[in-house]
């Protein structure tokens, strides 16, 4: 009997591992990706950490309020732009309805249960394959730097402590002894929390030794090949037409993260997913006597710096409503610099340009930042999209 054969659409972290989930079940894939290789937009450049303990989605309580006094600003955490409210009127008004402290928590738990079955998976995958993609378990330092943004990270962390996230809370000196490069801010710590299991690892890296082992295993790429047409027949998917012709299947998972909306549109299913632009900037500095060793999140600049390796530290931070612009814009740019410079001051000043690559990608931001797993009208399409922000975690 000849296997079951489903297409992905999507060759980032998600449509990746989900080739990996159905190959396990002896399921026939095709993975199909307009890029020319895996995991070269959003997967590319993000903040570089699994971390459990910072799930919460972006419609804190008061969102709104912030949009409003950050339209404009290059340094905003969230930048809005006014062209794009048209698209994200409808979009717009289901993020601020679950932005009330309730739907927030309730959100931000369904995430935290993806995120721990997350590693519980990746630690398999790991087991079974030995793959290489810089992976270490660094925890994650949440920088505080007065009484009241330590009391918000103590409430954040008592929050998921319950489901099986393991904190500890850390004076400005403990914190400093913990990761030395952040002396030159000590005296603007208030202190930290500490989360031991948090792990750092480059999904890029991810994403180009899994299609090595996927190949291997029977599972066919076709890269450089856009969607043009999904043809459905009987409430079932029977095919998609491609730039590199047509595929037939028997079922279809769609994992083309903020580009889904559009493909769904004409199947008649309105997805509230929106792109938002994030940055990142990456910064060889081997040998360089600054560089941290444990990555940091710190919110009151709203950025994370995470060391990849023993050669490169990326800070990643801010939001930009853009519509579909990749664009790398330099105030944006700059703004990640400074707050690498708030941060990591020693290490800011001895870096060069030429040392900087930075990078912008599209985070599928789904209204109520929780990520659509799901099935849908057609008996055999399924979504696995929407993941925002922590599609990695």
């Amino acid at each position: 009997m000849a296997a079951l054969h489903v297409v992905i659409i999507g060759a980032g972290v998600v449509g990746i591992t989900t080739a990996w989930q159905l190959q396990k079940q002896g399921v026939s894939v095709t993975l199909v990706e307009r890029q020319a290789e895996a995991g070269v937009e959003t997967s590319f450049g993000n903040a570089a950490l699994q971390h459990p303990s910072l799930v919460d989605p972006w419609n804190a309580p008061g969102v709104g309020w912030d949009l409003l006094r950050w339209i404009g600003r290059d340094d905003a955490p969230m930048l809005l732009h006014l062209s794009n409210l048209p698209s994200l009127a409808h979009w717009g008004l289901r993020f601020l309805a679950n932005s009330t402290p309730e739907r927030h928590k309730a959100n931000t738990l369904k995430n935290l249960r993806l995120a721990l079955l997350a590693r519980r998976e990746m630690s398999e995958i790991r087991a079974a394959t030995n793959i290489q993609y810089g992976w270490k378990t660094t925890g994650v330092i949440s920088a505080a730097r007065t009484p009241e943004t330590m009391r918000a990270a103590i409430r954040a962390a008592e929050l998921v402590a319950p489901h099986g996230v393991t904190y500890r809370t850390l004076s400005r000196d403990e914190t400093v002894s913990l990761e030395p490069a952040l002396a030159p801010i000590a005296e603007v710590l208030e202190g930290s929390v500490y989360f031991p299991d948090e792990e750092r690892c480059d999904s890029y890296l991810f994403c180009r030794e899994m299609t090595r082992l996927l190949q291997q295993r029977g599972v066919t790429f076709h890269f450089n090949t856009a969607l043009n047409h999904i043809r459905a027949e009987g409430g079932r998917i029977r095919s998609i037409q491609t730039t590199a012709g047509e595929i037939e299947t028997e079922g279809l998972v769609l994992a083309a993260g903020s580009y889904s909306p559009a493909i769904l549109s004409p199947l008649g299913i309105d997805l509230p997913v929106r792109p938002a632009k994030g940055y990142s900037a990456t910064i060889r500095c081997k040998g360089n006597p600054h560089k941290p060793n444990i990555p940091v999140s710190d919110s009151s600049v709203h950025a994370a710096v995470t060391p990849l390796d023993d050669e490169r530290v990326r800070v990643a931070g801010t939001a930009e409503f853009a519509g579909y612009d990749t664009t790398v814009r330099q105030p944006r740019v700059d703004n990640l610099l400074s707050l690498l410079q708030k941060i990591y001051p020693k290490l800011s000043q001895t870096i060069r340009p030429e040392d900087i690559s930075p990078w912008a990608g599209l985070r599928p931001m789904s209204s109520d930042g929780v990520p659509t797993i799901s099935r849908t009208r057609y008996a055999n399409l399924f979504l696995n999209t929407g993941h925002g922000h922590i599609g990695w975690t």
